[in-house]
């Protein structure tokens, strides 16, 4: 029983003991902090200000190839000859096979020959129905005779009718030995080649002719845009920029006659002059439509914009060099800017980078000046500096 007291006041002297190293490192982080103000966040930052903004709307669109014809032979026969190479650019007219005439020949020499027999005959047979037409006012032919030397011209005389078709048809067949491109355009692959034998219309093309120059651009866009896409049929300008090339104009030239209900769209297209053939059939590219102009709208760079569970705010640095949090609406916006609402003036610096060491009332340091909102060339970087109000000299 003794040793209950001494045990008791042994473990009350390690707990006053650890209570004071406590204290004594408490005190000492205090002071530290106490002695040491939060040095100021580094960020960077841009400035607001209002202008006019083009009223865009952004899609994903399709390159389409302006016309697209499937080149099959008219006639049968054996391929000889391969005028183009896969992919060549080709002008409407131009020969791109030839299939084996001398059948086709052969052909045609036959049928001018019948169609000259043909020739022969009737003339004989009109001559026969001339004389007894005379005989028969005599009365040395029946008029039965006569009836059917009438009879056997007319007969004779649709044979060399017959002739003459027959004659055309052989002409037009060999003429189709030599098969020419229907339209200026770039050649995909031959898929047949010298030596093959083609049959007339078959199911597989020859080759396929794509017209790339000009070349549509099919998109779809929200229904609530229905009204002011077909205002501006003909005129509205549309851009396109496929990876790694510059921007193209085009003009809307289409829209669809009906709105899918399935998902609220409505498909348009637009006609692009593609000289340089940067746009191509099947590709994807980046759409935008300009609507019209928002006149005075406040433009922020869309690197300040930030989404919270709260909602859509920025970060905006006061005159005294601290920042606040402002909730803001944001009317569109893209890559490089955003069209605010409401929440922010014009000439408001609003911070681009750095946001996530940031809280209400920190102090920023300006590590370096941005590009302004409307895409101007970027200013001087500058040295890390924080904001603080400025001292006026004294004069002595």
């Amino acid at each position: 029983m003794p040793r209950r007291p001494r045990a008791l006041a042994r473990w009350r002297w390690v707990t006053a003991a650890l209570l004071v190293i406590a204290c004594g490192n408490g005190a000492g982080r205090g002071g530290k902090a106490a002695g040491q103000a939060r040095p100021p966040t580094p960020v960077v930052v841009g400035t607001t200000e209002r202008r006019d903004v083009p009223d865009t709307l952004g899609a994903v669109g399709q390159v389409q190839a302006f016309t697209t014809v499937s080149v099959r032979p008219l006639v049968g026969g054996e391929l000889v000859k391969v005028s183009f190479a896969d992919g060549e650019q080709v002008r409407e007219g131009q020969q791109l096979f030839q299939i084996d005439p001398r059948p086709y020949q052969a052909a045609l020499a036959q049928v001018r020959a019948a169609r000259a027999r043909a020739r022969e005959q009737a003339a004989n047979a009109r001559a026969d129905a001339r004389r007894y037409a005379e005989l028969v006012k005599k009365e040395y032919v029946t008029r039965q005779q006569y009836q059917s030397a009438l009879a056997t011209a007319a007969a004779l005389d649709a044979d060399v009718a017959a002739g003459e078709a027959a004659v055309r048809k052989a002409e037009l067949d060999l003429a189709n030995c030599r098969i020419d491109a229907p339209i200026s355009g770039r050649t995909g692959a031959v898929l047949v080649q010298v030596g093959n034998v083609v049959q007339a219309n078959q199911a597989n093309p020859l080759v396929v002719i794509a017209r790339t120059q000009p070349v549509y651009v099919s998109f779809t866009v929200p229904e609530a845009n229905v009204a002011a896409l077909r205002n501006g049929l003909g005129k509205m300008r549309v851009t396109a920029t496929a990876p790694g090339t510059p921007p193209h104009d085009g003009a809307l030239s289409f829209v669809n006659n009906t709105v899918d209900p399935a998902a609220g769209t409505i498909l348009a297209k637009a006609t692009f002059r593609n000289d340089d053939e940067a746009l191509w059939p099947g590709q994807f590219v980046d759409v935008s439509v300009t609507l019209g102009v928002l006149r005075g709208a406040v433009v922020a760079p869309a690197a300040a914009v930030v989404t919270g569970q709260a909602g859509t705010f920025t970060w905006v640095v006061k005159g005294d060099g601290t920042v606040e949090q402002r909730p803001i609406a944001v009317a569109r916006s893209d890559a490089r800017i955003a069209v605010v609402a409401k929440g922010l003036g014009p000439g408001e610096r609003v911070v681009t980078d750095g946001q996530l060491g940031l809280e209400p009332g920190a102090r920023v340091a300006i590590k370096e000046a941005s590009r302004p909102a409307g895409g101007a060339e970027p200013q001087h970087a500058e040295r890390e500096r924080p904001e603080r109000p400025r001292v006026q000299a004294r004069t002595p």
